[in-house]
């Protein structure tokens, strides 16, 4: 029967098999403070509580963050708004464009553009804000960048105001 490296007592071999201090652990209890070492080792990351991020979202969360693609419908669909932008957009281009439709909740932040006041330029949404029945609003998240920027130009987006909030800043500062 061969006998085991462990097993090994011989002269030439001065070692004494782990069995005789419990194996690694027990040798490694010898040379370092094992219960403190268990108090200061990093465990790794905490485990992440999701509920915190829904209770940051809020109700009003409604969109998707791919956008609005269940909301809106291609501006070809709508004949009045594909004879005006035909002038600017071929009309696999006018297929594209995703127009949202009346009710759609526009998300705060978000970047949009009124395809009937295209010299408005682009505006960024405020919380509660949501596309009314006259309203052809495209998002810039579901509008791929060269036909963004064709149509809305370099501007930057303006934080869109209610209705009559300009005078009212205007008023204050004088």
């Amino acid at each position: 029967m061969p006998r085991r490296r462990s097993d090994d007592r011989s002269s030439g071999d001065a070692r004494r098999p782990y069995a005789d201090r419990g194996g690694p652990e027990a040798r490694h209890a010898e040379t370092h403070d094992v219960r403190r070492e268990a108090h200061t080792n990093p465990t790794g990351p905490e485990p992440h509580d999701e509920s915190f991020d829904d209770d940051l979202a809020g109700p009003e969360r409604t969109g998707s963050p791919a956008g609005h693609a269940d909301e809106s419908n291609p501006a070809r669909e709508d004949k009045h708004l594909a004879a005006r932008l035909d002038e600017r957009l071929t009309t696999q281009e006018t297929a594209r464009l995703a127009v949202l439709e009346a009710g759609t909740r526009l998300q705060q932040g978000s970047v949009y553009l009124d395809l009937d006041d295209l010299s408005r330029g682009p505006f960024k949404a405020l919380g509660g804000h949501e596309a009314g029945p006259r309203d052809r609003y495209i998002a810039k998240r579901d509008t791929d960048h060269e036909l963004w920027n064709r149509l809305a130009g370099d501007g930057d987006a303006e934080v869109e105001r209610p209705p009559g909030a300009e005078a009212r800043g205007s008023d204050s500062a004088g």
